[in-house]
């Protein structure tokens, strides 16, 4: 489920509703934003199935007035390298110059009859940073059927830094709402910060 808002307390609060691990969640988001305060806030815990598994992550994004922060926090089965269930959580820190990229794709139903307002059934939020990149190279071609020659390669770049996906039903229309939220105040942040 995810929660958004505008303040440290509430932050902290969104957390410990989420029920994952709070206590190492918060502990490293609240290291992470320091003492400044917080703008927005998105927290979005999921749960997928892997063959037998069941995973569970929550993924905690933070916008201050000078930074994006974004934590995830994995959990791990015992294993090899360790005898007990263990989590890893990482926090990366972005000063707000350096997003390159907020995209918000909306899936709605029904687009013929759209009004505007309606929620969107799921919203991908996507930001890029510069700190991940996908490459999708092809062979190149000419029209000649024929042709035998080798034309090179052509593709595309794509920055891929963080993807996160909401929907009205698997996380409930409040959860798509708040993303809605946050992916505009973290839009408009951007553009204050390229002033």
């Amino acid at each position: 489920m995810a929660k958004t808002g505008t303040t440290t307390q509430g932050l902290r609060a969104a957390i410990e509703r989420s029920g994952y691990y709070p206590a190492l969640v918060a502990e490293a988001v609240e290291a992470a934003v320091g003492g400044e305060p917080v703008v927005s806030y998105l927290v979005h815990q999921e749960t997928t199935f892997d063959s037998n598994e069941v995973r569970r992550h929550v993924t905690v994004l933070v916008l201050t007035s000078t930074r994006f922060i974004v934590s995830h926090t994995d959990e791990q089965a015992a294993d090899g390298t360790s005898p007990s269930p263990y989590a890893t959580t990482s926090t990366e820190s972005v000063k707000l110059d350096r997003i390159s990229s907020v995209v918000l794709s909306r899936v709605v139903a029904n687009p013929e009859a759209y009004t505007p307002g309606t929620l969107p059934r799921e919203v991908v939020l996507t930001i890029g940073w510069g700190a991940v990149s996908r490459i999708d190279l092809e062979p190149a071609a000419c029209g000649d059927p024929n042709c035998d020659a080798d034309h090179g390669y052509t593709g595309s770049s794509t920055a891929d830094d963080l993807s996160l996906r909401v929907s009205e039903a698997g996380d409930g229309p409040d959860t798509v709402r708040q993303a809605l939220a946050f992916a505009q105040a973290l839009s408009e942040a951007t553009v204050a910060t390229a002033r």
